[in-house]
């Protein structure tokens, strides 16, 4: 079966390659709201149309009224200006910016699946499967609501429907659809393009709450039960190794590594236990990777482990095993046994 060729036509990829610019550049010069109202001003004012005017007052909003001090807005607006060279740029760039303007109502809008999961992981183990795999899901959660709600605001966008704001919004809105309206007939994919910069804005917003987010849960747990003075710190006779938690309790001292899944890393307890003064060694791990050798090299070598406790619960050897704990058992009084 033949498969016709994708084609796309040059004039499509420059109008959305240039929308595309402005909109990352808007997030690039982070004009402040009174910046940002001055620029639309100049831009959607129907009486000017010499271009070199235009560009002249846009810039002139960025000029430092110091003259000694350095302005970095000030380039990035020039960069701006040396890509609108028709006035059909700048109607394109006015565009831009009202986006700009609007994106953080929807990132505010997509915030909130985030803080539905919050609410869902209150009451959960902190160090159990169940939170790390809802905690894994919150940053996914906002990028996915973003996207549908950019969606639906194109879609209501291009229907003229401007009920899912205030009504002071409206003429603003109208007037954003018809100007998106007229650059679509041109090729423009409005949503598609935005999309690109919206998610970039997203990920900057959004913590990822995988690898050191599990650290931080340990550091929480560890500060609950009453630990203090707990530190990152390298061990002193083998700088290659990194205890990720390191304290003293009752005269000895104890090093605690962190690591949701161990991989391959769990051979480096053999080098560090034979070099190190450290009195406790310990590795916390969710356990999804771990099997019964790898659990006997680790403990072979005087280092605990603790596990979540819905593997510890499931996996029959770990619990015949001396040095093998559930993190439900991490307190303060087996620490101070082991």
């Amino acid at each position: 079966m033949d498969i016709q060729k994708l084609q796309i036509s040059h004039s499509k990829i420059d109008i959305n390659l240039q929308f595309y610019f402005f909109l990352k550049y808007s997030v690039k010069l982070k004009p402040t709201d009174k910046q940002l109202e001055q620029m639309l001003e100049i831009l959607t004012s129907s009486h000017l149309k010499n271009i070199d005017g235009i560009k002249a007052s846009v810039e002139n909003i960025f000029v430092s009224k110091n003259a000694d001090k350095f302005s970095p807005k000030s380039d990035i607006i020039k960069d701006i200006m040396l890509k609108c060279n028709e006035l059909s740029d700048l109607e394109l760039l006015s565009i831009a910016l009202r986006l700009y303007e609007i994106k953080d109502l929807l990132l505010s809008e997509a915030k909130i699946v985030k803080n539905v999961k919050l609410e869902q992981l209150k009451n959960l183990d902190p160090l159990s499967l169940e939170y790390d795999a809802l905690s894994i899901l919150k940053p996914y959660s906002t990028r996915v609501n973003g996207a549908l709600l950019s969606l639906l605001f194109f879609e209501k966008l291009s229907k003229n429907e401007t009920n899912f704001m205030c009504e002071s919004s409206y003429d603003f809105l109208i007037q954003l659809a018809q100007d998106i309206q007229k650059f679509q007939k041109n090729g423009l994919e409005t949503n598609q393009i935005f999309m690109l910069m919206f998610t970039e804005v997203i990920n900057q917003s959004i913590i990822s709450d995988s690898g050191s987010n599990y650290e931080q849960r340990i550091y929480s747990v560890l500060s609950n039960i009453g630990l203090k003075d707990i530190k990152k710190q390298h061990d002193k006779n083998d700088k290659s190794t990194e205890f990720d938690f390191f304290f003293e309790l009752n005269g000895k001292t104890y090093g605690i590594g962190a690591k949701r899944t161990l991989r391959e890393r769990y051979k480096q307890f053999i080098k560090t236990a034979l070099s190190s003064k450290i009195d406790v060694m310990i590795e916390i791990t969710l356990g999804l990777d771990l099997n019964f050798e790898k659990a006997k090299t680790i403990t072979n070598h005087g280092t605990y482990l603790f596990v979540s406790d819905e593997i510890y619960q499931g996996q029959q050897f770990l619990r015949t095993m001396d040095k093998v704990f559930s993190v439900k058992d991490l307190t303060l009084d087996i620490l101070g046994k082991l």
